[in-house]
């Protein structure tokens, strides 16, 4: 698979399939690679590559992926978003949809926020968002399952950088969706389709509050993946939703 690189930063991506560009943002929180991507309850690539050109990418400095860069504990979301506006520019692509896992679920708010131009439509699967009884979650798990891994790797970038970064990340606006306000969503226009889930990292209340917010909005019925025979349901919708929107 290839790599895109830019300065002193490397994107390992893969693509596959033909048609309107989709990109898809695996799950995993900050060890988000590509392999999570067989993992969920859905294959994203093996299911729309038939209909779309599917890209994808391990994120920056995940310790199971391959790609890598700087550490930006002053603006870790936007450098995140950086890296996938980037690829997008290194294909040739300008207009897209995108379908974010996880954390990818404040990332597409993101790049909704830095380029609604140039998304057609994003799909929102299990988003991460922050529960008022566990504000701390997404630091402290991140402290524990992403930092001392990461911080093994890379000695150069030391123990109080990435406590800023994870501070920043998740503590700096720790409400909502970490990457956007309420009032950003109430005012997007760019049509989204939102498949809740409720778990610690995945809160089905901040997930139908901006599927609520946003005026172009859809929403999965709940619970989409149990029993396992309601999954090919929700890819129905999804594949609905994107056809009605990629033309936008």
């Amino acid at each position: 698979m290839p790599f895109h690189e830019r300065g002193d930063i490397r994107i390992h991506y893969a693509e596959t399939g033909h048609g309107f560009p989709l990109l898809i943002i695996p799950g995993g929180g900050l060890n988000s690679d590509m392999s999570f991507l067989k993992s969920g309850p859905f294959d994203p690539m093996a299911e729309f590559s038939g209909e779309y050109r599917c890209i994808t990418s391990d994120l920056r400095n995940s310790n199971g992926g391959q790609s890598s860069g700087p550490l930006e504990p002053d603006r870790p979301w936007d450098a995140f978003t950086d890296d996938h506006l980037s690829l997008m520019d290194h294909l040739g692509i300008k207009k897209f949809l995108v379908m974010g896992f996880c954390i990818g679920g404040p990332m597409s708010w993101n790049l909704l926020k830095r380029a609604s131009d140039r998304i057609a439509a994003a799909v929102i699967v299990q988003p991460s968002g922050s529960r008022p009884e566990m504000r701390d979650f997404f630091y402290q798990s991140n402290s524990k399952g992403w930092g001392p891994a990461f911080a093994a790797r890379r000695p150069d970038i030391t123990p109080a950088t990435i406590e800023q970064f994870l501070a920043r990340m998740y503590r700096a606006n720790d409400d909502f969706v970490f990457t956007v306000s309420r009032a950003f969503v109430r005012e997007c226009q760019t049509p989204v389709l939102v498949l809740p889930d409720d778990i610690p990292a995945h809160p089905y209340a901040v997930a139908m509050e901006s599927a609520m917010l946003a005026p172009q909005s859809e929403v999965s019925l709940y619970p989409w993946k149990e029993p396992k025979e309601r999954i090919p349901l929700a890819i129905r919708q999804i594949r609905s939703f994107m056809r009605a929107h990629r033309g936008v």
